[in-house]
């Protein structure tokens, strides 16, 4: 048995080897795609295009925006003094958000009578980024009041005090970047097209050049037919998932907190999944141009849509939800966030590897019952 596996998985090793291309796109396209969505897909906000309206013109207002100008999150594009602007700059998108001061705003503070008032316009056409900037301006109000504070008990000598600080910190990912949420969920899209469309491919093209016969009528069984042409892309894919790790820690600096036994089991029971999934498609196609469009179709657009790789689970509708465990992806994405953000064990993401086995036996027992019919037809 293990001499028929071997053969068939050299055989297998030839075939890819000579066809240059597809190495090329196996190894290229992984490293390509890190590059983009580390780069271009990011969350994080910064430099906000920020408009002053300040109707008040003291040193007060000028010290506010100059602080607001001297973060990372604030650039001060335009300053202007009629309120007929404001619309005109948030319509033509010079800016994100516009920051209006009205007149007697140093007065109101300085009177200590009651809290002057500020004012923030937002571009709300971006949900997402507009509440993010609208963080970003209640965090900069609160430092400046956090200021003013000091100063007035410096003037008095009375020692003021908030009745609650609140000091937020943030585990696994204390600056919060998008980057290093992004990798896990990039790896298994990766990995689950890579898998898929390969597997699906390699077992077509046998039904396409006829040698399907003859591996039938050959003391080859299909576990060692299977597992003879598996192994090739098992290994590529371990290489492949390699090289994104190596890339994320020298461009992005991600490192693995937890084991990498585990993050070593976790990948193999994905591929396995992905395996069955590349089987079930080979079954029910009989040319590599329609294994090729279902395979894409079934592995990149799950993987990339409903497995929580971008759009958080948790805020779908219900049914939406239920249909995103049609894909092995989004179990291997929160076990690999376990592994690689939060370093904790199997205990905490055991029942992901369950769920993994469940839809590889269910897709493998799919396409060994429709292979059967297919070949008591025949």
């Amino acid at each position: 048995m293990l001499f028929r596996i071997k053969a068939i998985a050299k055989k297998e090793i030839k075939q890819l080897s000579r066809d240059k291309r597809m190495m090329f796109v196996l190894f290229f396209f992984p490293v390509f795609l890190l590059i983009i969505f580390g780069y271009a897909v990011n969350y994080d906000v910064r430099n906000v295009k920020l408009a002053v309206l300040d109707n008040d013109r003291t040193s007060l207002s000028r010290e506010f925006v100059n602080d607001l100008s001297s973060s990372s999150y604030f650039d001060i594009v335009e300053k202007f003094t009629d309120d007929k602007n404001t619309k005109e700059i948030l319509d033509e998108g010079k800016a994100k958000a516009v920051l209006v001061i009205p007149k007697g705003f140093s007065r109101d503070i300085y009177a200590n009578k009651e809290s002057a008032k500020l004012q923030f316009l937002l571009d709300g056409v971006d949900g997402n980024t507009a509440a993010i900037i609208q963080n970003y301006s209640l965090g900069a109000v609160q430092s400046f009041n956090e200021k003013l504070l000091d100063e007035a008990s410096a003037r008095t000598g009375i020692k003021t005090t908030v009745p609650i600080d609140v000091q937020p910190r943030y585990w696994f990912n204390p600056d919060l970047e998008t980057t290093i949420y992004l990798i896990p969920g990039l790896i298994a899209l990766i990995l689950i097209v890579t898998v898929v469309i390969t597997v699906s491919l390699s077992l077509v093209r046998e039904k396409e050049r006829g040698t399907i016969e003859q591996i039938n009528v050959s003391s080859i069984t299909e576990i060692e037919l299977i597992i003879g042409k598996l192994i090739p892309y098992v290994v590529i894919s371990f290489l492949i998932s390699g090289m994104i790790l190596f890339a994320g820690f020298v461009l992005f600096g991600i490192v693995v907190k937890g084991s990498y036994l585990l993050l070593f089991f976790s990948i193999l029971l994905f591929l396995i999944a992905s395996t069955a999934i590349g089987i079930f498609i080979s079954v029910i196609s009989d040319s590599q141009q329609v294994a090729f469009s279902i395979a894409t179709f079934v592995s990149m657009l799950p993987a990339t849509i409903l497995s929580g790789f971008i759009f958080p689970i948790e805020s779908m509708p219900v049914i939406i939800q239920v249909v995103t465990n049609l894909t092995p992806a989004k179990f291997f994405i929160v076990a690999l966030r376990d592994i690689i953000i939060k370093g904790v064990g199997l205990s905490v993401f055991w029942q992901q590897w369950g769920y993994m086995l469940i839809f590889a036996f269910m897709f493998l027992a799919a396409a060994t019952i429709i292979n059967k019919r297919k070949t008591i037809k025949a």
